[in-house]
């Protein structure tokens, strides 16, 4: 079996597949009766070997993946009330369970998280962030730190995977470096004769072929030396799981001057440019596009450094479609804030922030090789800026150019590129096996899952899946 992605959805499900095994902790009590009472039914069982649709019926809560919930439920059984209850769930090491597998990642274990501007606070608690039977809260004790508001840096929960993985003796799964280039089914005759190129010294039964199926899947890549060679490598596997996120293609507007090298579709633009001093106080202002919590993370970076800013966003401030009208004030003050800001700074109506305009239900009609950018509002009137750089943070795609026809005919609209939000990968929601193509599965955004709370449900589906299919010990 071949991951492509080593974030959270690969390391959980990594740990799943490594033989560790959860079962119902004996004499625990969950909030939830009825969950309670089917626990109750088998706890000799383990959650992995029952049936998850029957588990997880009559589940609500944040999630849309019935999995997803069971899983989070079992972990964390009254988080969204509020509560600190103890996991119902008690975790065996049963290294005859565990199945050969490979973890391929550009990066360190922790895939996006090691992107992301370290001293950025994640949106979600800190305790969400954590993985299986190793709780983020204890981990960040033993670092003689807490939480603020609850809530961790993107460099915090970086070490925390990195950790867990090591921790967990996960590493000799997972291949850093590697860049995945192509998936696509081969005949297993095709391959008999073939001999697999190792990326590793000692061989190992994962690297071995497997020829049961009349199908199996040719990954081929690359791997990144230390001397910056690129080493080619083609593995068969009879399962491949998608699980890559959607980091890696920002969203373009698709205007004119796009292209020019003032405009930048990532934060660690802004962050280079204040390290060299090419935007400051004196300059023109910084463009902001997007009303998203990336824009805003920009917003708070530049406030903090005093550079002025233009915010350009196409929806109203009061849309309810707006992240900052979800978000409770107590517990995101500084997205509040930014709110606040996008409120009371128009260009029409001076307010008491500096440095600061907002521009709503406005977009941007195209960026000027003089560094003048051109907007128009909703009514046609056009407006002109001259500006210092421009961040264009309105979202991003998975990059599945390693798939036929970039894996569109993989989504729940086939006509349609992926999605996370609008279009995702069409995958059985008790499995998490592509419903158009066996044995692949994907997980996390791809598959609609946005929360690494909820992105280990779609692991449990599919080790689940996985283990019911190697036969191992069923019960």
């Amino acid at each position: 079996i071949v991951f492509s992605g080593n974030g959270p959805s690969g390391i959980c499900l990594s740990y799943l597949l490594s033989g560790y095994t959860p079962y119902f902790k004996r004499h625990s009590l969950h909030p939830h009766p009825i969950l309670q009472r089917k626990l109750e039914e088998a706890p000799e069982v383990s959650v992995l070997d029952q049936d998850l649709e029957y588990l997880s019926e009559g589940l609500e809560g944040r999630s849309h993946s019935p999995v997803a919930l069971l899983f989070d439920t079992l972990q964390r059984p009254d988080t969204d009330f509020g509560g600190t209850a103890e996991s119902v769930l008690t975790w065996w090491h049963e290294p005859d369970r565990a199945i050969p597998h490979l973890v391929l990642g550009r990066n360190a274990p922790g895939g996006a998280w090691h992107s992301i501007e370290g001293s950025m606070v994640t949106l979600s608690k800190g305790e969400w962030m954590g993985l299986p039977d190793l709780p983020f809260k204890e981990w960040l004790k033993q670092k003689k730190r807490g939480l603020k508001n609850n809530r961790a840096t993107a460099e915090d929960i970086a070490q925390y995977y990195q950790h867990y993985v090591v921790k967990k003796g996960l590493q000799k799964n997972f291949r850093c470096g590697t860049v995945v280039t192509s998936v696509r089914k081969v005949s297993a005759e095709s391959i008999s004769n073939h001999t697999q190129k190792d990326l590793q010294e000692d061989r190992d039964p994962v690297w071995s072929s497997h020829e049961k199926s009349a199908e199996v899947f040719q990954v081929d890549g690359f791997f990144k030396t230390v001397g910056g060679h690129k080493e080619p490598f083609s593995i068969y596997a009879e399962n491949v799981v998608l699980a890559t996120g959607t980091y890696d293609n920002p969203t373009w507007l698709g205007v004119k001057g796009e292209n020019l090298s003032y405009v930048h579709h990532q934060l660690s633009a802004l962050e280079e440019a204040v390290k060299s001093n090419s935007v400051g106080i004196m300059t023109d202002p910084v463009l902001i596009v997007g009303a998203g919590l990336t824009a805003a993370d920009a917003i708070l970076f530049a406030h903090h450094c005093n550079i002025p800013v233009i915010h350009v966003f196409r929806r109203r401030v009061t849309d309810p479609g707006l992240i900052f009208n979800q978000l409770p004030k107590t517990m995101y003050p500084e997205y509040h804030k930014v709110h606040q800001m996008m409120k009371e700074q128009t260009a029409a109506c001076a307010g008491p922030y500096e440095h600061y305009i907002s521009l709503p239900e406005h977009h941007v009609l195209s960026f000027g090789k003089d560094k003048k950018c051109i907007f128009q509002d909703k009514n046609g009137c056009q407006k002109a800026y001259k500006i210092s750089m421009a961040l264009v943070l309105t979202g991003s795609n998975p990059n599945l150019s390693f798939l036929p026809n970039n894996g569109t005919d993989l989504a729940l609209d086939s006509e349609q590129p992926v999605n996370p939000k609008r279009n995702p990968i069409d995958v059985d929601p008790f499995t998490y096996e592509c419903t158009q193509e066996r044995g692949l599965y994907a997980l996390g955004p791809l598959a609609g899952d946005n929360f690494v709370r909820f992105v280990q449900g779609g692991a449990l589906a599919v080790a689940s899946s996985l283990l019911k299919k190697a036969n191992q010990n069923p019960p």
